[in-house]
């Protein structure tokens, strides 16, 4: 597959890599709806089990950058092929594990670890390689929407076979149903030999045509707009798995039902897809990191009002689909300022590291989240501390050196 792709071939890179994404986010996405259910059966408490998400968190980053540096030289299928069948048995032998080392395996060595290697690097990496730069900003958002929609339907999915079969039964359905995304590995084949020519890097210079990845990792990491970028994505991970892990609880400490839960995880998901495709057509339009400013201040300000508003259902659902937009949008933007600096050659190493500094984030947002909740009953230090990261970010996205795009890319 090369950058002369047919419109047909171009849909089915896009089918490929978004619902891979959809698969896999959506079912890692639903495993805070498991949460009480792991605790009444386990008797672990709140915490231990959630040490076992928040080292999901961390190890689903960690295995990104090595992902990504294989599948720039071995080829993304073989990548993904591996990871989606991680996923499938994690998630599959998880409620057969009665120890917090247990979990820990299932859930955040294998489900995690395999999610990874069938995450975001691999594939916007993927889709940046195989498409022209002109469909790259849109391609990614539409990639991340497909994370976005995966945890829109899987949400109530998970939730109807829970209520239909029981809780241990409907996990193990849904690692099942993670298969689906096999074949998209063969679809996603091919390695960064493909990609096309580099760009210019912030400083105006640009890359080798072959730099090695040891070369391209001191290079980026000597960048400070591309170390600030991962300041900033390591806020972004630590609201995602906040939520992600911890929103069923706080509706359960809101007094609302449990339906409540599954169409608040559900519309982060539905209202991310309007959010990841709005923010993909911007990139293209917009100076990114402007963009990455106006998303992290957008999610204080809404934080801070859901804080101070009552806790309805009503209340909450609005919470979620506002968060939503926010969500993972961030991801075209950033993927779009590592490609633009950087180049597609070593993208998925890159774009690896980055999400390795989200997932750190995102790990802590997880175990902090249920530690906090543990020690005071409540999850209001947990919120502050969310505002002040959230504003925090907006501000260091600031200094990042971006050079306006040419008018022909922002016409595109």
């Amino acid at each position: 597959m090369n950058h002369t792709a047919s419109r047909h071939a171009v849909w089915l890179i896009l089918l490929a890599a978004a619902g891979t994404f959809a698969l896999t986010m959506g079912t890692r996405q639903t495993m805070g709806l498991f949460l009480a259910d792991v605790n009444t059966a386990t008797g672990l408490g709140i915490a231990n089990i959630s040490l076992a998400f928040a080292f999901g968190q961390l190890w689903w980053g960690l295995t990104q950058p090595f992902a990504g540096a294989f599948a720039d030289r071995i080829g993304a299928g073989r990548v993904l092929l591996i990871g989606v069948s991680l996923v499938a048995l994690g998630t599959i032998l998880t409620p057969l594990m009665t120890s917090t080392a247990g979990l820990i395996f299932a859930i955040g060595v294998l489900a995690a670890g395999g999610a990874g290697m069938a995450g975001p690097s691999v594939l916007m990496a993927a889709t940046t390689r195989m498409l022209p730069a002109a469909k790259r900003g849109m391609a990614t958002g539409i990639v991340n929407a497909g994370g976005s929609f995966g945890q829109f339907v899987m949400a109530p999915v998970a939730a109807g076979l829970t209520a239909a079969l029981g809780w241990m039964t409907a996990m193990q359905a849904l690692g099942l149903i993670v298969l689906l995304a096999l074949p998209a590995a063969w679809v996603l084949r091919g390695n960064s030999s493909q990609s096309a020519a580099p760009v210019a890097a912030p400083n105006g210079t640009a890359a080798p045509a072959r730099e090695g990845t040891r070369a391209a990792i001191a290079r980026a990491l000597a960048d400070p707009s591309y170390r600030l970028l991962a300041c900033g994505f390591f806020v972004c991970g630590f609201h995602v798995a906040f939520l992600g892990t911890h929103l069923p609880n706080v509706v359960a400490m809101c007094g609302l039902p449990p339906s409540v839960s599954a169409w608040s995880l559900s519309l982060l998901g539905l209202f991310n897809i309007v959010g990841s495709l709005a923010m993909g057509w911007a990139v293209g339009r917009w100076r990114m990191k402007s963009l990455l400013s106006l998303d992290y201040a957008a999610r204080g300000v809404a934080v801070l009002i859901f804080l101070l508003s009552p806790k309805t259902a009503t209340t909450m659902l609005i919470f979620a689909a506002v968060m939503g937009v926010t969500f993972l949008s961030t991801v075209p933007p950033t993927a779009g300022l590592v490609a633009k600096f950087f180049g597609p050659a070593n993208m998925a190493t890159l774009f690896g590291i980055v999400m390795l500094s989200h997932q750190i984030g995102g790990f802590l947002g997880a175990w902090l989240g249920g530690k906090v909740f543990t020690l005071t009953g409540s999850y209001d230090t947990i919120w502050i501390l969310d505002i002040l990261l959230a504003f925090g970010a907006a501000l260091a996205h600031l200094p990042i050196r971006e050079a306006v795009l040419p008018p022909t890319v922002q016409a595109a």
